[in-house]
C-alpha cells in the first residue's frame, strides 16, 4: 500500500516536468522552422542577386571580344587607306612632273611661233621661189600645227587626270579622318566595358566572398558544365557508327595508361618541386597526326606560359575543390592553339568558366580551353592541330589572365599533364 502511494506521487511529481520539456521542445522546434524559412529567404536573395551579375558579367565580357575585333578590323582598315593616300600620292608627283615638262614643251612651241609672226601662211606663200615646193611645205606646216595641238591635248588631259586624283587624296582623306573617329569611338567603348566588366566583376567577387557560398558557387559551376559535356557526349554517341573501333581505341588507351602509371611508379618523385616552381609550358613544336587515343605524353600544350594549378590541386582556400584540369598563366591576347585536330561542338560563354571553346577529337575524347578574351571559331568548325582557336583572358571571374585547360576521356577527367610534352 504504502508502495502503491509512493508510485503515484512519483507520478505527479514528473508529469509537469515531461509536459514542460513537450513545451519547449516545442517551442524550440518552431523557432528552428522560422530560421530555416528566413534563411532560404536569404539564400534565394543571394542566388538572384548573384544570377544578375553573371548575366551582367556574360554580357559585357561577350561585348568586350566583340569590340577587340573590331578595333582590329579598323586598324587594319586604316593601314589599308593610308597605303592609298601613299598610291595617291606618288601617282600625283608623276603628274605633277608630266604637267610641268609637257608646259616646257608648250612654251617652246609658243615662243616659236611667237617668232614667226601672225602671218605664217602668207609669208610662206610669198617666199617660195619655187611654186611646185609650196603644197609640200604646206603639208609640212600642218604637221606642225597638228602636233601643236595634240600637245595642248595632252596638255588638257594630264590636267584633268591631276584633278581627278587630287579629288581622290581628298575623298581617302575624309574616310581615313572618318574611319579614325570610328575607331576612337569603339575603343571608348570597350575601354567603358571594361570598367563596367571590373565594376561587375567586383560586386560578384564582395557578394562571393563567403568561403562556403564560394565553394557552392564552384560545385554548381561544375555541375553545370558537366551537363553541357553530358548533352555534348550523348549527341557523339548517337553519332557513333563503329562501336566496335571504339570500344578497341579504348583498350588500346586503357594499356597505354596503365604502361604508363608503371612507368610513372619507377620514375624518382619530384613532383612537389616542380609543382612549387610553376613549370613553364610551350605551345611549340609539331601536333600528333595519330588518333588521339596514342597521343598520351605527345600534345603540345596550347598556350606558352606557365602552369599556376596542377590538375587534383585544391581550388583557392577550401580544399574540398579540386583543379579538374590546369591552369596556365600567360599574357593578354596570347594566342591559344589546339592541341590536336578535331571539331568544335562548343563556343559560347558559360557560367565559372566564361568565353568556353570544346573540341571533340573523336572515340569518346574532348579537349576543352576556358576564361579566354575572344573565341576565334563557331560551333561546327574542323580545326587542325595547332590552329588558333582563342585569345587568352580572364573571363568567367577569374582576377589575372589565364587559360583553364582540360581533357577529358569518356566524360571522365585525365590530367593534361600526361597528355602534352613534357617541360622543364
Amino acid at each position: 500500500m504504502f508502495r502503491a502511494l509512493a508510485l503515484v506521487l512519483l507520478a505527479s511529481l514528473i508529469t509537469p516536468v515531461m509536459a514542460d520539456q513537450r513545451a519547449e521542445t516545442r517551442q524550440q522546434l518552431d523557432q528552428a522552422a522560422k530560421d530555416i524559412t528566413e534563411l532560404k529567404k536569404l539564400l534565394q536573395q543571394l542566388q538572384q542577386e548573384k544570377s544578375g551579375v553573371q548575366a551582367d558579367l556574360k554580357k559585357t565580357e561577350t561585348e568586350m571580344g566583340d569590340l577587340e575585333q573590331q578595333v582590329k578590323d579598323l586598324e587594319q582598315e586604316l593601314k589599308d587607306s593610308e597605303s592609298e593616300i601613299q598610291r595617291l600620292d606618288g601617282e600625283k608627283k608623276k603628274l605633277q612632273d608630266a604637267r610641268a615638262e609637257q608646259q616646257r614643251l608648250i612654251g617652246i612651241q609658243a615662243r616659236a611661233a611667237y617668232q614667226s609672226g601672225q602671218q605664217e601662211y602668207l609669208k610662206l606663200l610669198l617666199n617660195q621661189q619655187h611654186p611646185e615646193k609650196f603644197a609640200r611645205t604646206l603639208t609640212y606646216y600642218d604637221y606642225l600645227s597638228q602636233a601643236r595641238l595634240e600637245q595642248l591635248n595632252t596638255f588638257n588631259e594630264t590636267l584633268r587626270q591631276l584633278a581627278n586624283v587630287e579629288r581622290e587624296i581628298g575623298e581617302h582623306n575624309a574616310q581615313l579622318a572618318e574611319q579614325k573617329a570610328s575607331l576612337d569611338e569603339r575603343r571608348e567603348q570597350l575601354a567603358a566595358a571594361r570598367r563596367e566588366r571590373q565594376q561587375a566583376l567586383a560586386k560578384l567577387n564582395k557578394d562571393l566572398g563567403d568561403r562556403d557560398r564560394k565553394l557552392k558557387s564552384r560545385q554548381q559551376d561544375q555541375a553545370q558544365l558537366a551537363k553541357v559535356l553530358k548533352t555534348i557526349e550523348e549527341t557523339l554517341a548517337r553519332q557513333e557508327r563503329e562501336a566496335r573501333e571504339a570500344e578497341e581505341a579504348r583498350k588500346r588507351a586503357l594499356a597505354e595508361q596503365q604502361r604508363q602509371l608503371r612507368e610513372q611508379d619507377n620514375r624518382p618523385a619530384t613532383g612537389t618541386a616542380r609543382a612549387a616552381s610553376g613549370p613553364m609550358v610551350s605551345s611549340a613544336g609539331s601536333g600528333f597526326g595519330g588518333p588521339f587515343a596514342q597521343a598520351r605524353g605527345r600534345l603540345p600544350w596550347p598556350v606558352d606560359g606557365r602552369l599556376v594549378a596542377r590538375y587534383g590541386s585544391a581550388r583557392g582556400t577550401d580544399s574540398r575543390a579540386k583543379w579538374d584540369g590546369v591552369l596556365i598563366g600567360a599574357p593578354e591576347g596570347a594566342t591559344v592553339r589546339a592541341v590536336h585536330g578535331g571539331r568544335v561542338v562548343f563556343a559560347d560563354w558559360l557560367r565559372g568558366a566564361g568565353l568556353l571553346v570544346i573540341l571533340d577529337h573523336g572515340n569518346g575524347y574532348l579537349s576543352l580551353y576556358g576564361h579566354n578574351q575572344r573565341l576565334l571559331k563557331s560551333a561546327g568548325d574542323i580545326v587542325k592541330a595547332g590552329e588558333s582557336i582563342a585569345t587568352v583572358g580572364n573571363s568567367g571571374g577569374q582576377d589575372t589572365p589565364a587559360l583553364y585547360f582540360a581533357i577529358r576521356q569518356q566524360g571522365r577527367p585525365t590530367d593534361p599533364a600526361q597528355w602534352c610534352r613534357a617541360q622543364g
